[in-house]
């Protein structure tokens, strides 16, 4: 009984688990690019293995130019109120579409919309990932 208990207590949760959450994500992120190609014209995701490439690419641009644009413009997204960082994100859906076969973005536009209703996605991803 105590080995169960010791065991138990060693093998990660399932809730807990990083790289569950990461793949949930990941998951979650190509599937808003799909809900998004729906939604906003001259927004294009054609399939779910070009969803989950760009959803990988966007990810690692935020992470690594997205962030370094971000501090930089930092006084103009106080100045607008965080209005600026969808524009960023806009831009960062551009690169990635020019990156990504499969996934196209026409203007500047339609990345700014489509920005805007990944960020929506996602609150909403969010709320309900974090009740399950």
């Amino acid at each position: 009984m105590r080995y169960i208990a010791i065991r138990a207590a060693l093998l990660p949760r399932k809730e807990n688990d990083p790289m569950l959450k990461l793949l949930l994500h990941w998951i979650l992120s190509a599937i808003a690019l799909l809900i998004v190609s729906r939604l906003i014209p001259g927004f294009v995701v054609r399939g779910l293995q070009p969803a989950l490439v760009a959803a990988l690419v966007i990810g690692l641009l935020n992470a690594t130019v997205g962030l370094l644009l971000k501090i930089i413009t930092f006084p103009i997204s106080i100045l607008t109120l965080g209005l600026f960082l969808l524009v960023i994100n806009g831009l960062m859906i551009l690169v990635a579409s020019s990156i990504v076969r499969g996934f196209t973005v026409y203007g500047m536009v339609p990345a700014f919309w489509g920005a805007v209703v990944l960020a929506l996605l996602g609150l909403l991803f969010r709320a309900i990932t974090r009740e399950a």
